[in-house]
């Protein structure tokens, strides 16, 4: 399931309470008292057929009896209750329902199996079993059995952890600090983690979205909805089991969707502040405004322990200070003395107005008699305006709650010691970094000439139906000659020389026993310029994982014995950028170039994804100064492997013809096409431009045309039509895009082409296909919009089919086509 009907989970018009109680401690009287005590202002309906009322309500003897259908059922009686109650409800129209109760036994969790059975025709979606319940504060509603009532605020709070979460709750109500929704997923029996950050990733109230999981149920569905988040709004996540032979797998996966994964509890509450509360711009610069010297002393430590952020201090900065604040010393941190003013503090917020490069402004502040932190509090809140990158402030001995609220009123956080706002902003900064990760372009892959992977798949194929299904060899060095890997052949190299009992090794020991064989002074003989020593081995491994289906492990001994070894993991596809992520955390990656081993990665990549009979290797991969060899490689092969958790490149849409005299093909974009995606759009008339964005355009800049050319290919598809000429540049001549909704109901497209092409038809070649790959994948309706005065556009949805509708908007026409489902 995705996101289908879980805007009644999160903006409910009306709830019922099936089970409802005045039994003291009963779940039903717990749930009924935290539905009113939250102050629903929608329809409320208690079901109980032992009561008449419940206070001022009428109760209902049966949900079959409601009125209408409530849009979320809160279900609070025992498990064989279930099935009858979800087929009543979703017989009346409900289009959701939180199972409280849990399902314990093996009569409980078939009960649960048929309850799902009868949601499933009605998408009646179901929260739970088990589950605390889900607050939305906004709505005032506390649907389930939260520990107490809920502020609202910004930032949403996911987990699967009913104690945790109820621990959060309150801890944030202390605090006078709230959310914009709080989720315990219970069971996921129904709705998991994946869907949830799905609808939260578009949802306008969430700035930002905390996490706390142990395990994921549908990989690809929540990296997919993972990556799709981190792009909008900062995701933090907490998995605890660091001890967890798999939790280097997890840190792995967060990290390529773009979230920061934090270490403790606290870590993941100071968000709550940070976030919640505030509008900060985390451009890893900041500036400490302090009074006292051992305050400053204290914060530089600790803002030098999460990373080193403080920004150099610009010469005009210090000059402008002798005007404005003469007792003050310069630099960061600022130190205005132990005489400062409250009104001094405001002071230099305006002054680092002016000079941006000292960015976000922390003050760090204890009571003094001259500048009790209540009356410095409010001086922030009249100077919060100069702070162009946002401002926190730590304030020691804590404040009033009154003077707390009103610098969360107005974005500030406040945090109770430097070393806590000084991680708090350091994950800002990792997001930051692990969103222009995802934003960043790669380097070009190396050329892969598609006869060659056609080859690659009917070796592998050939080698199943003779019954092989494993690869040694000379096998094996065919297989991934192809993908332009060079196989070292075991007995010319150097650093082994236990004959047979060497070669029996596994790739991770032979790994190890390099570490005591090739020394930091070879490392640093073959930098200066010898090829003849290899700087390391690094042992790769492929295996099918149960969840996130093949994953890699690469691992490297430590480089001088003191420092940890190389243990990581990564998610295919990789491209050169996501290798060099994985690479660049080696003590070794300074002593050998980095292009050879990022070329070798990719390939390995793309090995895998293209050859799907691969599910498993295990190889050495040999990194000299200026190259890179394969030292044993093993690989098994089977009929059948996991479906990869993030979708590859789907090359069974590439297409070649001849158009218009053209050679033209036809292919779904990659990350690399952005310089030509960018040559495409400048090629486009700013009237061309604005029909197809429905407004205005200006030039692009690198993160929008990121967004344009790497596209997440589980949800979305876009197919350029691209010509090459003689001296081997592509240019792109059209694009036309489909995107589905989570639900794959609906998938909106969007085509535009060269204004140097138009009148030749290629919209209609690439509408033929957008429509074919929609079938393909199963949608159901393909929809879209234009500009009613874009006569162009109406024709050519004529011509394919669309039947022309009209929309809210007067000057805006709807396309809409009913989809066949066809196997794909």
């Amino acid at each position: 399931m995705t996101v289908r009907n879980l805007d009644a989970l999160f903006r409910p018009k009306s709830v019922a309470v099936i089970g409802a109680s005045e039994r003291p401690g009963s779940t039903g009287a717990m749930v009924w008292a935290r539905v009113l005590e939250g102050g629903f202002g929608g329809p409320l309906w208690p079901v109980n057929p032992k009561y008449e009322t419940l206070g001022e309500h009428v109760v209902f003897g049966d949900a079959g009896d409601l009125p209408q259908a409530p849009s979320v059922a809160l279900i609070c009686t025992p498990p064989a209750t279930w099935p009858a109650i979800i087929h009543k409800l979703g017989g009346l129209g409900t289009r959701a329902a939180i199972i409280v109760g849990e399902a314990r036994s093996d009569d409980d969790r078939l009960a649960l199996r048929h309850a799902l059975s009868a949601a499933r025709p009605h998408l009646l979606r179901i929260v739970g079993p088990g589950s605390l319940g889900v607050v939305s504060p906004a709505l005032r509603a506390h649907l389930g059995a939260p520990s107490c009532t809920v502020k609202a605020g910004g930032v949403a709070w996911v987990s699967q952890s009913n104690a945790l979460t109820n621990a959060v709750l309150g801890w944030a109500q202390a605090r006078g600090l709230g959310f914009s929704h709080a989720v315990a997923l219970g069971d996921e029996a129904d709705v998991d983690a994946g869907d949830v950050l799905d609808y939260l990733a578009s949802d306008p109230g969430t700035r930002a979205i905390l996490l706390e999981l142990d395990s994921v149920r549908a990989a690809r569905k929540f990296m997919s909805a993972a990556r799709a988040a981190a792009r909008n709004k900062p995701v933090l996540a907490l998995r605890s089991g660091r001890a967890d032979p798999i939790d280097a797998l997890y840190t792995a996966a967060f990290r390529r969707a773009g979230m920061v994964r934090v270490d403790a509890l606290d870590d993941l509450l100071d968000e709550v502040e940070t976030l919640g509360v505030g509008r900060v711009a985390a451009g890893g610069a900041a500036t400490l405004i302090t009074s006292d010297r051992g305050l400053a002393t204290l914060a530089c430590d600790a803002f030098a322990a999460a990373g080193g952020m403080l920004a150099p201090w610009p010469d005009e900065a210090s000059d402008a200070l002798q005007q404005v604040l003469p007792h003050a010393v310069g630099g960061n941190p600022l130190q205005l003395g132990d005489d400062a003013r409250p009104e001094h503090f405001g002071a230099a917020l305006k002054l680092l107005a002016e000079h941006r490069s000292t960015g976000t402004a922390f003050v760090v502040h204890a009571s003094t008699h001259g500048a009790p932190v209540a009356e410095v509090a409010h001086a922030l809140i009249g100077s919060q305006r100069f702070a162009y990158r946002g401002l926190l402030a730590c304030f020691f001995g804590g404040l009033d709650a009154a003077t707390r609220d009103a610098l969360h009123a107005q974005g500030i956080p406040v945090h109770t010691t430097p070393q806590r706002l000084a991680r708090a902003f350091a994950r800002l900064v990792d997001y930051r970094l692990g969103r222009e990760l995802l934003m960043q372009t790669p380097e070009g892959l190396p050329a892969r000439i598609p006869d060659a992977i056609d080859a690659a798949q009917a070796q592998a194929c050939a080698a199943l139906a003779a019954g092989e299904h494993e690869w040694k060899g000379e096998a094996a060095a065919r297989f991934l000659g192809r993908f332009g890997l060079e196989v070292e052949a075991q007995a010319e190299s150097g650093v082994e020389s236990a004959g047979h009992a060497a070669a029996a090794q596994t790739p991770t020991q032979r790994a190890l026993k390099a570490s005591t064989t090739t020394s930091t002074a070879d490392c640093a003989e073959d930098s200066a310029g010898s090829s003849a020593k290899p700087v390391v081995d690094i042992a790769i491994e492929l295996h099918d994982d149960d969840n996130f289906g093949p994953v890699f492990r690469f691992t490297a001994p430590s480089a001088d014995g003191v420092s940890e070894a190389l243990r990581v993991y990564g998610l295919p596809p990789l491209n050169p950028v996501l290798a060099r992520d994985i690479v660049t955390r080696s003590h070794y990656a300074r002593l050998a170039a980095p292009e050879p081993a990022l070329t070798a990665l990719t390939a390995l990549s793309q090995a895998v994804c293209d050859v799907k009979e691969i599910v498993a290797l295990a190889l050495t991969l040999r990194v000299y100064h200026d190259h890179v060899t394969v030292v044993d490689p093993v690989l098994s092969l089977a009929a059948k492997r996991s479906r990869l958790a993030i979708v590859p490149y789907p090359r069974r849409f590439e297409e070649t013809l001849d158009w218009q005299g053209l050679r033209v093909t036809v292919r779904p974009i990659r990350p690399e096409d952005e310089a030509a995606h960018h040559d495409f759009v400048e090629a486009m008339t700013p009237e061309d431009l604005r029909l197809r964005f429905f407004g205005a355009v200006g030039s692009f800049d690198h993160s929008q045309l990121a967004r344009m050319t790497q596209i997440d290919y589980d949800r979305e598809m876009a197919l350029i039509a691209t010509v090459t000429s003689g001296e081997g540049f592509v240019r792109t001549l059209g694009v036309v895009r489909a995107v589905s909704d989570p639900d794959n109901e609906t998938a909106e497209f969007a085509v535009a082409v060269r204004s140097d092409q138009k009148g030749r038809r290629l919209g209609q070649l690439l509408m033929e296909r957008i429509i074919r790959y929609a079938r393909v994948r199963g949608v159901h309706w393909l929809v879209g919009e234009a500009l009613r005065e874009n006569g162009a556009m109406i024709a050519l949805a004529k011509r394919c089919g669309f039947t022309i509708m009209r929309t809210e908007d007067p000057g805006v026409v709807g396309f809409r086509m009913a989809l066949e489902e066809t196997a794909g």
